[in-house]
Parts: C-alpha cells; structure tokens; sequence
C-alpha cells in the first residue's frame, strides 16, 4: 500500500521493462540507444528514482511504441502535465487541487473503466453543480467562495470523460444511505436524483442500489474505486481516500479481493433496472 507517486513510478518501471523485453532489447542496449549509463534504465525499470516525461518519450521512440494511447498513458504515469504535446486541464487548477486529488484525475482520465463502491455520497462523475457545491461545503468549511468555485468546475470538468471517445465505463453500488442523505436541502437532493435517473439510462454508466434490506455486506468497511486500463491490466489499481490522503493498492491479490468485494456486492445489490426503478421513486419522494 503506497501513496500515488510511488505506486506509478513502479507501474511504469514495470510496463517499460516489458516494452523493452518485447522490443528484443538488453537494458544495456537500450541505454546505448538513449545515450543513458545502463544503471539509469535498471533504477527506471525497479521504480527506484523517478523518470522524466522526455525520458519516457525517448524510451518509447527506443521501443518502436507508435500506439498514441499508451504513450499517453504512460507519460501520464510519469507525472507528465503533457501528454505527447497536449495539455491536460486539470493543471491549470494546481493552485487549489493537493497533489492526490490531481493523481486521481489523471488516473481517471486514462483509465478505460472504473469501478466503485460509495457509501455517502454520489459519485463525482454524476454530480449535479448544486450537489457538489454542498458536499465540497461541508468538506472545507473554512474555504473562500474563491476555492469552492474552483473546486466544483473541476468537479464538473471531469465528468467529460463520461463524454469521451470512447467513453469511461463506469460501474457504481451505490448504498442506499446515499440516496437517503439529503445534501443541499430537498430541491439540490431532488434534482441530483433525477440526473442519477438520465445517467443510468447511458450505456456507459451502470448503477447498482444496495438497499438496507441487504442487511450487512463487505463494503461496509468504506468506499473504494478499481481504476482499470484497456492497454494493459498491470496498471489497475484500487485507490482509498482518507481525509488528508488517497492510497493506492497495486499488489495482484489487492486487486483480485477487491475485484471480488466488487462482485460481491454487485450480486446483493439491486439490478440495474431496479435501481432505476428505486432511484426514480426515491426522486418523488416514494
């Protein structure tokens, strides 16, 4: 269990070993062809130091990797504000966003599906302005109107990946405790429940409510979200946030239990038509 940095600098120390292995490469072969001493590309592969964006670019161009969406991917790993040249928005909120915030939405950014338990609130990703101003309120009580702003339009912005090409597949259980709690007053709560309603209808977005007749269930231990990647599954990671600090799972069997918890819940957890269903009545009051 690491905190992001650390967890993404071995990710990608492991991706560009098997990059070079796949090219038919030595490490020391591949540190002639950079120009590098052979310990910079072992220290690179063991995520033992860091590794710059423009290392990471003459690495791939070593590699013969033309595949634009890993490369992206794997320059966001190494902490790159740009991509192969394109700037990536939320660094232009780096002022109000604590570096495990800015980790997160670089990793949902990328990630090709993403799976999630909540427990009290909705979803980021399907939150209406209203909503998430309350809940970032209730969170930071002591900031300006300033910050909560900047806050909420970022809270707003990541929701494009829903809207991307191809979209982010996201799969929520949702506890009833969140529809339930009413944030912002009656109105915000109503019209958040009602866009929950138009985002399950998305082919994209599924939602599973875990009603309390479930009684007790594994996810009572608190909300988690398993980031996976369609280039390839060793960069899935399950990411837990804390109060001060998000940490971050790697480990294979971390990942299988809470692929499993995940599973778990989603077979005690109402269908997606249900949900709906129940969702929808909650809205009106039912």
């Amino acid at each position: 269990m690491q905190h992001g940095p650390a967890v993404r600098r071995r990710k990608l120390g492991a991706e560009l070993r098997a990059l070079r292995i796949s090219a038919g490469l030595t490490s020391g072969e591949a540190a002639r062809l950079a120009g590098w001493h052979q310990s910079k590309v072992s220290r690179i592969e063991t995520g033992t130091s860091g590794v710059k964006p423009p290392d990471v670019r003459l690495l791939l161009d070593v590699y013969g990797v033309a595949d634009r969406q890993l490369r992206e991917l794997l320059l966001v790993l190494s902490g790159s504000g740009d991509g192969d040249g394109r700037h990536h928005w939320w660094h232009a909120y780096r002022g109000v966003l604590p570096p495990t915030y800015r980790d997160f939405i670089s990793l949902e950014s990328q990630a090709s599906t993403m799976r999630t338990l909540e427990t009290t609130v909705i979803p980021g990703l399907l939150q209406t302005p209203e909503y998430a101003r309350a809940v970032t309120e209730a969170a930071l009580e002591d900031a300006s109107e300033e910050r909560l702003d900047a806050l909420v339009e970022v809270r707003l912005a990541r929701q494009d990946v829903l809207r991307a090409t191809p979209p982010l597949e996201l799969s929520a259980v949702l506890d009833e405790a969140v529809l339930r709690r009413e944030v912002g007053g009656p109105g915000v709560m109503t019209r958040q429940l009602n866009r929950l309603v138009e985002a399950a209808r998305l082919p994209q977005v599924r939602l599973q409510v875990l009603p309390f007749g479930a009684g007790a269930h594994i996810g009572m231990t608190g909300p988690f979200v398993i980031f996976s990647f369609s280039r390839t599954s060793d960069l899935d990671v399950v990411v837990l946030d804390h109060l001060t600090s998000s940490l971050h799972l790697e480990r294979k069997e971390d990942l299988r239990v809470y692929s499993e918890a995940f599973d778990a819940l989603s077979i005690h957890a109402l269908s997606p038509e249900d949900s709906l269903d129940f969702i929808a009545g909650a809205a009106t009051g039912a």
